[in-house]
């Protein structure tokens, strides 16, 4: 069997403290093999996002732990977590969250830059991330001279542009119209398509589904089933 990409394993994670503390996790175990596209689903407040945040290692579960390539981050220090987050992950938020004073290709250059990869090898790394979400024509243009839909395909680009092995995008389609929507996901189920890569995708959005190669509901903070 194939190792997987990355893994969560008995995962809880309380938040707040004292009498508004809640679980918003409950012993989670959930997996991402290369090569498919998993969809998220349930209902607000239903934990979705903590766990996309638990896996991204951008919070530190309260028991459990998650594996990168068979190799645990319990115990890891911010800076080793700061790693992994840079060199194996990336991600694609709903709000986009491209920086309004850089043009597109700047945008995508910083998930090089961050890594300290700079100068004529970074500028062609992030044209070729823009040639596969269909925006080589764009690179120039600044945040507000893009769609919606197109600032999404920017942001699928710095997420693709490092060749992480794990893609968790947060309701990547939820402030799109249809159209655009369905643009995203046919690239991020191409994305997909690599076996050395697993995406996650949390979503309300039922007109994704069949882009899933997997669909896992979670509720209350555990996992209920998977199709």
């Amino acid at each position: 069997m194939t190792e997987p990409v990355i893994e969560g394993i008995g995962l809880v994670q309380n938040l707040g403290k004292g009498a508004g503390q809640v679980q918003a996790l409950k012993g989670v175990n959930l997996s991402l093999a290369g090569g498919q596209l998993t969809l998220l689903m349930g209902p607000s407040g239903s934990g979705k996002t903590t766990l996309l945040s638990v896996l991204g290692c951008m919070l530190t579960p309260t028991e459990g732990t998650v594996r990168v390539h068979g190799s645990s981050t319990t115990g890891a220090r911010p800076g080793e977590l700061a790693r992994i987050r840079r060199e194996q992950i990336g991600f694609v938020f709903q709000s986009y969250r491209l920086f309004p004073t850089l043009t597109a290709i700047d945008n995508v250059r910083l998930a090089l830059d961050v890594r300290g990869e700079r100068a004529d090898p970074a500028i062609a790394k992030a044209k070729e991330a823009l040639l596969v979400v269909g925006l080589s024509h764009k690179e120039d243009a600044f945040p507000s001279e893009l769609s919606g839909g197109e600032q999404q395909r920017v942001a699928i680009a710095r997420a693709i542009v490092g060749n992480p092995s794990v893609i968790l995008a947060d309701e990547p389609t939820g402030a799109l119209d249809s159209e655009n929507g369905l643009a995203v996901m046919t690239i991020l189920a191409q994305v997909a398509k690599d076996p050395s890569r697993g995406v996650l995708v949390v979503t309300h959005d039922p007109r994704i589904l069949s882009f899933a190669n997997r669909i896992v509901h979670i509720e209350d903070g555990r996992i209920l089933s998977e199709a």
